[in-house]
């Protein structure tokens, strides 16, 4: 049996005229914050968010003001999820050693971790308080030991979410900003009057999030291409068709434009996983959203395998991917290109999403083929070094550099190994001989 659509969304005709569409916004919009700073970004919040404060960044007494609207309840389990990621963030970080190594007597070579000197933290606010967000960049970036931590949220209903505000102070913020959508990521990538500009941006946020993000790598560095959420159920018979219909929605109620593909290689599965899903949606609160990101950019794919199921998963490549099979390990073993997986039925993506640990700033658009998701390792730098300590060292590397650079043609670069073969060496060797050789 053939791989069998049940259900497809959108043609990528479609996808693509969209993506054009966000590209040219996008670009035209960091034109004028570049040309325009301040003024630019504030008009942009009064048009998307209805907000123009006094000044974007919060003092401490403002932010202690939101703090305290905030529950004791809420603010123990932020700290509890905070916690989470740290501990795991702790864990990731302690397995990136530095590095000195003596390649041959007297060649010292090594390598030393610094982390990025300035990041901006990107917490998306307009539609949801994305909490979590805050807990996954910047608790993040702290046990990185970031030395400058900006983040900067959407308002929220016209005003900075409390909630939102405490997870950034709590993870450690050094400065906060209420600035969303493309002028907060351009107003930190590139900077303003006001707005001192960061060398690296993280976190999630819409396509146009995204696509600024994208526009801006190169002028800063950026963690991934963390675009609007992907779902993926990869399930046999081992499960039924409500699991998979929640878990499909529960990604599907992020955006309008939300992948949640099943891949199965039950057909009983598939069929009442979509009855579970029309059910599911006549009471699901947010049916609005879920409805029409299921509608254009779900899939259901029939397989007649597990190998089938597997190679369909790595070619899509989705951002989460729930395994529930009786197979979890196996997928585990041979699940090449995705974002974060999520195995067996007691497992799920909300988890992720909000405490357990991992990351939730994963590759989305595919990315998961050449990059993993957000951790402590992204806001860290490994640079190397060379240290060369004897008068033989610095002859024997000298020759084999000389030789190479004339076999391509650079005498320039021959001579800075040629001047340390007569200083250190003894050895008398000429530009002009070397000269003479390459011509000839």
């Amino acid at each position: 049996m053939t791989i069998q659509y049940l259900k497809k969304g959108i043609a990528e005709q479609e996808r693509s005229a969209e993506n054009d569409k966000v590209k040219n916004i996008v670009e035209e919009t960091l034109k004028k914050i570049e040309q325009q700073g301040d003024q630019y970004v504030r008009e942009l919040s009064e048009k998307f968010d209805n907000y123009s404060p006094t000044s974007f960044r919060l003092t401490d007494s403002e932010i202690q003001n939101l703090i305290s609207k905030v529950s004791e309840d809420d603010i123990e389990d932020i700290k509890f999820a905070q916690k989470q990621i740290r501990q795991f963030a702790e864990a990731q970080l302690a397995t990136l050693k530095e590095l000195e190594v003596e390649t041959l007597p007297g060649v010292i070579l090594g390598h030393k971790n610094i982390p990025v000197q300035s990041v901006g933290c990107y917490v998306p606010a307009g539609k949801f308080p994305m909490v979590a967000s805050a807990h996954m960049s910047v608790v993040t970036a702290s046990v990185a030991d970031v030395p400058r931590i900006v983040a900067t949220t959407s308002p929220f209903q016209s005003k900075p979410n409390p909630a939102v505000i405490a997870a950034m102070h709590l993870g450690g913020a050094h400065e906060i900003y209420v600035l969303g959508g493309m002028q907060g990521i351009g107003a930190m990538a590139i900077g303003t009057e006001t707005i001192k500009p960061v060398d690296m941006l993280v976190g999630p946020g819409n396509a146009y999030v995204a696509e600024a993000k994208r526009q801006l790598f190169g002028k800063v560095g950026i963690d991934l291409f963390a675009g609007p959420t992907e779902t993926m159920v990869i399930a046999d018979n081992t499960v039924d068709g409500e699991l998979c219909a929640t878990d499909l929605l529960g990604q599907a109620e992020h955006g309008y434009n939300s992948p949640a593909v099943l891949i199965t290689n039950s057909k009983n599965l598939a069929e009442s996983t979509l009855l579970e899903i029309e059910r599911i949606l006549q009471i699901l609160p947010t049916k609005e959203t879920a409805s029409i990101s299921w509608r254009d950019y779900g899939a259901v794919i029939l397989c007649d395998s597990y190998e089938e199921m597997l190679d369909k998963a790595n070619e899509i490549a989705s951002e989460h991917v729930q395994v529930m099979t009786k197979k979890d390990d196996w997928f585990l073993e041979n699940m090449k290109s995705y974002g974060a997986l999520f195995l067996g039925p007691r497992t799920n993506v909300a988890n992720g999403d909000k405490v357990i640990g991992t990351n939730h700033t994963l590759p989305t658009k595919k990315a998961g083929r050449y990059t993993g998701g957000l951790w402590v390792g992204k806001f860290i730098k490994t640079h190397t070094y060379q240290k060369v300590l004897t008068d033989e060292a610095a002859t024997l590397i000298g020759e084999y550099g000389s030789r190479l650079s004339y076999l391509e043609g650079f005498l320039g670069h021959a001579e800075q190994c040629n001047i340390r073969l007569r200083r250190y060496g003894g050895r008398n060797i000429e530009y002009a001989k070397a000269a003479k050789k390459i011509k000839n």
